[in-house]
């Protein structure tokens, strides 16, 4: 994270492009707060930088994200895939609508929250098919409509085909819901052999 310190132009330059380089999903307000700047005065910056707005670089970043998945199809992320190191990390982001809430209490239900990472936890996995061999969930507040769900994944332990994997789920910087994931990688053929026995 930045430093809140004045930075000269260049030098706030410099450390913007590391930043950004880090961390794409930064809006300009967020950078704007961080650098002790003006909104106008980073997107100034960005246009030096040749670095394009928040939109354009979540774009760029979820097509190689897409483009790395082995265990799900691509449709079968539920969110949209942000970030995707597979063996390692992964970020995906949803925002809650009408037809994902409970009509009674305006908040999400706890199938599309669970999806959102459980899906997140599978695509980590480096195989061709990832199989749940335990979850142990906890849901901290409940997700209201309209608010953006940013879950982040990562690989904590690995042995052979079985994968650690933690999930949270924020909204800000609040933890919504937490969990740890226990998977398996198998080959297709393993998976059809299972089947049959």
């Amino acid at each position: 994270m930045i430093a809140m310190v004045r930075y000269g132009k260049e030098e706030r330059r410099k450390v913007l492009e590391a930043e950004l380089t880090k961390h794409p999903f930064f809006t300009d307000e967020e950078l704007a707060r961080r650098f002790r700047v003006s909104v106008s005065t980073i997107r100034l910056d960005r246009g030096v930088l040749g670095i394009p707005e928040v939109r354009e670089r979540t774009r760029v970043v979820a097509q190689e994200a897409y483009s790395t998945l082995k265990s799900l199809d691509d449709q079968e992320v539920i969110g949209e895939l942000q970030e995707l190191v597979i063996g390692e990390r992964a970020r995906s982001a949803m925002t809650i609508e009408e037809s994902m809430v409970l009509a009674k209490a305006r908040v999400a239900r706890g199938h599309y929250l669970f999806a959102q990472a459980n899906s997140l936890a599978i695509a980590l996995v480096d195989a061709p098919v990832a199989l749940t061999g335990s979850v142990e969930l906890k849901f901290i507040r409940p997700v209201q409509l309209g608010e953006l769900v940013v879950a982040e994944g990562k690989v904590s332990q690995r042995k052979g085909d079985k994968y650690w994997v933690e999930v949270l789920l924020l909204v800000n910087t609040e933890v919504v819901l937490r969990g740890q994931w226990i998977l398996f990688a198998k080959e297709k053929e393993e998976v059809r052999e299972m089947e049959m026995e």
